[in-house]
């Protein structure tokens, strides 16, 4: 589970839009220029182990906690979307920020492209269960890897599939 938080110079017009409508290489693209022009920024990470425990929505509350404060002093007001984070901060969760507010959607490119070249890792690390292709969605080659191969220590053991597999055992 991985959260960015962004600040961003205030008054200029920036080309974030909502992460989920780019390519990973325009993802790529516009997480690198961000690096560049970012006032600061900031990526964490919440384990499997964390959303397995916490849920998803508590994970990612606390993935999006811990890059809030890796910012540090330079915080005095979050947008984020749709997901109030309790930090103490002035806090605007407003619905599909992602597509109105730059500086939420700058953060959605840094997250999803920073997840992306960790699951290019974890691809190399657990080759067969393809990473680097899907991003770790649930989609048929995964499964059908999962179904082979069993878990690995990234595997979150809430998700249904691998709750499965792990009740039922690896077919390999």
């Amino acid at each position: 589970m991985a959260a960015a938080a962004v600040l961003l110079q205030p008054g200029r017009d920036y080309p974030y839009r909502d992460s989920k409508t780019l390519t990973r290489a325009e993802r790529a693209r516009l997480a690198a220029r961000l690096r560049g022009e970012a006032v600061a920024c900031a990526v964490a990470f919440a384990s499997a182990a964390e959303v397995d425990a916490l849920n998803v929505l508590g994970a990612t509350r606390l993935a999006a906690r811990r890059a809030v404060a890796l910012l540090g002093e330079q915080v005095d007001g979050l947008v984020t979307d749709y997901l109030e984070l309790g930090t103490g901060h002035r806090e605007v969760a407003a619905a599909r920020a992602d597509a109105t507010s730059y500086q939420v959607a700058a953060a959605s490119v840094l997250a999803k492209h920073e997840r992306d070249l960790r699951l290019t890792r974890l691809d190399d690390e657990y080759p067969g269960y393809g990473f680097a292709r899907h991003a770790g969605y649930g989609v048929p080659e995964h499964l059908r890897a999962l179904r082979a191969l069993g878990p690995c220590p990234h595997h979150r053991h809430s998700f249904a599939p691998v709750a499965a597999v792990c009740l039922f055992g690896a077919a390999g």
